[in-house]
Protein backbone atom coordinates (compact mmCIF):
# COMPACT_ATOMS: atom_id res chain seq x y z
CA UNK A 1 0.00 0.00 0.00
CA UNK A 2 2.83 2.39 0.86
CA UNK A 3 4.55 1.66 -2.47
CA UNK A 4 1.36 2.49 -4.36
CA UNK A 5 0.93 5.76 -2.46
CA UNK A 6 4.57 6.67 -3.07
CA UNK A 7 4.19 5.83 -6.76
CA UNK A 8 1.07 8.02 -7.11
CA UNK A 9 2.62 10.95 -5.22
CA UNK A 10 5.77 10.61 -7.33
CA UNK A 11 3.71 10.68 -10.54
CA UNK A 12 1.77 13.75 -9.41
CA UNK A 13 4.87 15.69 -8.34
CA UNK A 14 6.81 14.62 -11.44
CA UNK A 15 3.99 15.75 -13.73
CA UNK A 16 3.71 19.02 -11.80
CA UNK A 17 7.43 19.63 -12.42
CA UNK A 18 7.02 18.87 -16.13
CA UNK A 19 3.94 21.06 -16.57
CA UNK A 20 5.48 23.96 -14.65
CA UNK A 21 8.67 23.68 -16.70
CA UNK A 22 6.67 23.90 -19.93
CA UNK A 23 4.58 26.79 -18.56
CA UNK A 24 7.70 28.73 -17.60
CA UNK A 25 9.62 28.17 -20.85
CA UNK A 26 6.93 28.28 -23.55
CA UNK A 27 5.09 31.49 -24.42
CA UNK A 28 1.78 29.99 -25.59
CA UNK A 29 1.64 27.29 -22.90
CA UNK A 30 -0.72 28.47 -20.16
CA UNK A 31 -2.28 26.90 -17.12
CA UNK A 32 -4.59 29.08 -15.05
CA UNK A 33 -3.43 29.28 -11.46
CA UNK A 34 -6.85 28.27 -10.14
CA UNK A 35 -7.16 25.25 -12.40
CA UNK A 36 -3.55 24.01 -12.07
CA UNK A 37 -4.39 21.32 -9.51
CA UNK A 38 -7.30 20.02 -11.57
CA UNK A 39 -5.24 20.10 -14.78
CA UNK A 40 -2.44 18.27 -12.96
CA UNK A 41 -4.75 15.56 -11.64
CA UNK A 42 -6.52 15.08 -14.99
CA UNK A 43 -3.17 14.90 -16.82
CA UNK A 44 -1.78 12.43 -14.27
CA UNK A 45 -4.81 10.15 -14.47
CA UNK A 46 -4.67 10.20 -18.28
CA UNK A 47 -0.95 9.40 -18.16
CA UNK A 48 -1.42 6.56 -15.67
CA UNK A 49 -4.08 5.02 -17.92
CA UNK A 50 -2.58 5.61 -21.38
CA UNK A 51 1.08 4.74 -20.72
CA UNK A 52 0.49 1.05 -19.84
CA UNK A 53 -2.17 0.76 -22.54
CA UNK A 54 0.12 2.15 -25.25
CA UNK A 55 3.00 0.00 -23.99
CA UNK A 56 0.85 -3.14 -24.22
CA UNK A 57 -0.37 -2.27 -27.72
CA UNK A 58 3.12 -1.60 -29.04
CA UNK A 59 4.69 -4.63 -27.35
CA UNK A 60 2.72 -6.91 -29.61
CA UNK A 61 2.40 -4.89 -32.81
CA UNK A 62 5.28 -2.37 -32.90
CA UNK A 63 8.08 -3.37 -30.51
CA UNK A 64 10.50 -1.09 -32.39
CA UNK A 65 8.93 2.08 -30.96
CA UNK A 66 8.98 0.90 -27.35
CA UNK A 67 11.37 3.71 -26.36
CA UNK A 68 9.06 6.39 -27.71
CA UNK A 69 6.03 5.26 -25.72
CA UNK A 70 6.66 7.76 -22.92
CA UNK A 71 6.76 10.64 -25.41
CA UNK A 72 3.60 9.44 -27.15
CA UNK A 73 1.90 9.05 -23.75
CA UNK A 74 2.84 12.60 -22.76
CA UNK A 75 1.55 13.94 -26.09
CA UNK A 76 -1.73 12.01 -25.73
CA UNK A 77 -2.03 13.18 -22.12
CA UNK A 78 -1.48 16.81 -23.12
CA UNK A 79 -3.97 16.56 -25.98
CA UNK A 80 -6.66 14.92 -23.86
CA UNK A 81 -6.13 17.40 -21.03
CA UNK A 82 -6.30 20.28 -23.51
CA UNK A 83 -9.62 18.97 -24.83
CA UNK A 84 -11.08 18.43 -21.34
CA UNK A 85 -9.89 21.52 -19.47
CA UNK A 86 -10.73 25.16 -20.10
CA UNK A 87 -7.88 26.59 -18.03
CA UNK A 88 -5.21 24.80 -20.06
CA UNK A 89 -3.82 26.04 -23.37
CA UNK A 90 -0.78 24.83 -25.29
CA UNK A 91 -0.78 27.03 -28.40
CA UNK A 92 0.88 26.44 -31.76
CA UNK A 93 2.37 23.20 -33.14
CA UNK A 94 5.89 24.14 -32.04
CA UNK A 95 4.58 24.47 -28.48
CA UNK A 96 2.97 21.03 -28.71
CA UNK A 97 6.27 19.45 -29.67
CA UNK A 98 8.32 21.46 -27.18
CA UNK A 99 5.77 20.89 -24.40
CA UNK A 100 5.84 17.15 -25.03
CA UNK A 101 9.62 17.12 -24.67
CA UNK A 102 9.71 19.47 -21.68
CA UNK A 103 6.96 17.70 -19.75
CA UNK A 104 8.58 14.34 -20.50
CA UNK A 105 12.03 15.57 -19.48
CA UNK A 106 10.79 17.30 -16.33
CA UNK A 107 8.72 14.29 -15.31
CA UNK A 108 11.55 11.87 -16.05
CA UNK A 109 14.03 13.87 -13.99
CA UNK A 110 11.59 14.17 -11.10
CA UNK A 111 10.76 10.44 -11.26
CA UNK A 112 14.46 9.63 -10.98
CA UNK A 113 15.15 12.03 -8.10
CA UNK A 114 11.93 11.79 -6.04
CA UNK A 115 12.22 8.16 -4.87
CA UNK A 116 15.60 9.00 -3.34
CA UNK A 117 14.10 12.05 -1.63
CA UNK A 118 11.20 10.00 -0.28
CA UNK A 119 13.59 7.36 1.06
CA UNK A 120 15.65 10.01 2.82
CA UNK A 121 12.61 11.74 4.32
CA UNK A 122 10.52 8.67 5.22
CA UNK A 123 11.13 7.22 8.66
CA UNK A 124 12.73 3.83 8.80
CA UNK A 125 10.38 0.93 9.37
CA UNK A 126 10.45 -0.45 12.90
CA UNK A 127 12.32 -3.72 13.25
CA UNK A 128 10.17 -6.83 13.21
CA UNK A 129 10.48 -9.10 16.23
Amino acid sequence: MMKLATWIVTAIVANAVGLLLAALLLDGFRIDLWSFVIVLLVFTVIMLVTAPLLAKITDSSLPQIKGGIALVSVFVGLKATDLLMDGFQIGILANWLAATLLVWLGSLTAEIILPHVFKAVAPAAPPTP
